[in-house]
């Protein structure tokens, strides 16, 4: 635990690889017909080991920039690197997908008819990467590291939405990823819930070296967690603000009534809604 604290205190950065750099990347759907631009000329450092929070009003191209990371959608034009590889480019618009970029999306992907362990040990078994006993004796390391001991024999079915979410974020990081790719994982979590969740995925931090994307509406949720926070612009998708946040590790939710944090809500709060208000105007108009 000693070793946990002290990678905390050091900002939980402590990883040598996962950096990602997104250089001038545009996104155009349907270029041949109504040529609907989701990301514009989007430029952004993530550190290897930053937790990166993203946010932006609904429909904004934040899940597109995702996707292209985890290599779903193609780009139109820029690059995006990880350790300097290329993932995409013009010449290669889609990366190859990978276990290096895992994705938890907010509407879950457990199998219901595994239990927890089973759907935790499941990818490196499928994968051949590790034999039945050893990727089994690995989740139920990795499942206490979390504080899933006791709900291994369970089904998802059978345990909270909370729960669930630890165990999708538990069997992502069994792959190792470089990159942990979050979308809106807690969106549908009652705020108790959540801030127990908030706590939780940064107790898994400190313990796995991985770069974290994070895309949220929450405001305080990407302040609290982040390292960095990209706000962006409604669509086309482009930061409009980043914001360092020196807000030191380790972090509990005493944090939430800390003077800094209320000045740093305080000073990324117009710019988010201003663009919250520019995508209100935008669907009233398409509407």
């Amino acid at each position: 635990m000693a070793a946990v604290m002290q990678q905390a205190a050091a900002g939980g950065r402590v990883a040598t690889r996962g950096a990602i750099k997104i250089e001038d990347v545009v996104k155009i759907y349907d270029p041949e017909g109504a040529a609907v631009m989701a990301v514009d000329h989007c430029s952004l450092d993530i550190a290897a080991g930053e937790i990166c929070m993203v946010v932006g009003p609904s429909g904004c191209g934040k899940t597109t920039l995702l996707n292209a990371i985890a290599g779903f959608h193609e780009i139109t034009s820029g690059r995006i690197t990880l350790d300097e590889e290329v993932l995409c480019s013009a010449e290669q618009p889609k990366a190859e997908p990978g276990s290096d970029r895992i994705v938890v999306f907010q509407n879950g992907a457990l199998f219901p008819w595994k239990t927890n362990l089973e759907n935790v040990a499941f990818g490196p078994i499928m994968q051949g990467k590790l034999t039945r006993l050893e990727a089994t004796e690995k989740a139920l390391s990795m499942m206490a590291d979390a504080g899933l001991s006791g709900v291994e024999h369970n089904y998802p079915g059978e345990v909270s939405s909370g729960v669930r979410r630890r165990v999708e974020i538990v069997r992502a990081l069994m792959n190792e990823p470089r990159v942990l790719l979050l979308d809106e994982p807690y969106r549908a979590l009652d705020s108790l819930t959540k801030s127990v969740m908030h706590e939780a995925l940064l107790e898994i931090y400190y313990k796995n070296k991985v770069t974290i994307f994070f895309i949220t509406h929450d405001l305080e949720e990407a302040i609290f967690l982040g390292h960095k926070v990209a706000i962006m612009t409604t669509r086309p998708c482009r930061p409009k603000k980043v914001l360092e946040v020196d807000i030191p590790h380790p972090r509990d939710y005493s944090v939430l009534t800390s003077k800094r944090f209320r000045e740093l809500i305080d000073e990324t709060n117009e710019a988010v809604h201003e663009e919250a208000l520019k995508a209100f105007a935008a669907g009233e108009k398409e509407g």
